[in-house]
């Protein structure tokens, strides 16, 4: 594909299929190219180098995330919609997960998701400092819920890339995990309740129950927050 026919659109959309597929490590210029049909110099005219191409991907994926309308469905609900979006598309992409680290990721789709979120913890009543770290803390969480997972999906791929039987090497280091645990008792009785746990699970709905039980601090929280415009009485001596 000559370099005139390519659209940056296009080379985003591709490049997003590779990270997906490869990870991190699996992208660079030449198999881009090769899966567009085109030269790698041609995509140097639509994108300045690896590191600009995945602040670009990383931000056009923010968009699959929906923005339901916190005064239609309720503060809670708009914020359990969005975190529950986030979480899929964060486990769908477990690359931008990775790339958090190495990258400092901005641009529209991300700005568009942030500034909703504030918008839904306002709606509930937190202002100013109180709806950045309501939001924070909903989008902290969420993050920290597929960090394993990514993290998982990352080693694998590095451990085939190295030559090595990744899936038994796992097993292996699994069972070795399994056999410390049974030392001690509530990891023993964890692993021995039927229909038993893999060492490294996370019981079913971990994500469901940490969400609802923030979202119930955060409603918790707004009670004690002062009504707007009221002032804190002096404190006697």
């Amino acid at each position: 594909m000559p370099r005139d026919t390519l659209t940056t659109e296009q080379i985003v959309r591709t490049a997003i299929e590779l990270l997906d597929e490869q990870g991190l490590d699996g992208l660079n210029m030449r198999s881009l190219g090769a899966r567009l049909g085109a030269a790698a110099t041609a995509v140097y005219w639509h994108v300045k180098n690896k590191d600009n191409l995945i602040l670009l991907a990383g931000d056009h994926v923010w968009d699959e995330v929906e923005l339901p309308d916190p005064e239609a469905a309720g503060w809670r609900a708009a914020a359990t919609a969005m975190a529950t979006g986030l979480h899929a598309m964060l486990s769908r992409h477990p690359w931008l997960v990775q790339a958090f680290g190495s990258h400092l990721f901005h641009g529209p789709g991300k700005a568009r998701h942030d500034d909703h979120s504030l918008a839904v913890y306002e709606a509930a009543g937190f202002t100013g400092a109180e709806a950045d770290r309501a939001a924070a803390t909903v989008f902290t969480f969420v993050l920290g819920n597929v960090l394993g997972a990514s993290a998982a999906l990352s080693l694998t791929r590095r451990l085939g890339r190295d030559g090595a039987d990744a899936e038994a090497l796992i097993q292996d280091t699994m069972a070795r995990a399994t056999e410390v645990a049974m030392d001690f008792p509530r990891l023993r009785t964890r692993l021995d309740t039927p229909p038993g746990t893999d060492y490294a699970a996370a019981p079913e709905q971990t994500f469901e129950f940490g969400l609802h039980a923030l979202l119930d601090g955060l409603q918790a929280r707004l009670a004690d927050l002062p009504e707007p415009g009221a002032t804190s009485s002096p404190h006697l001596v």
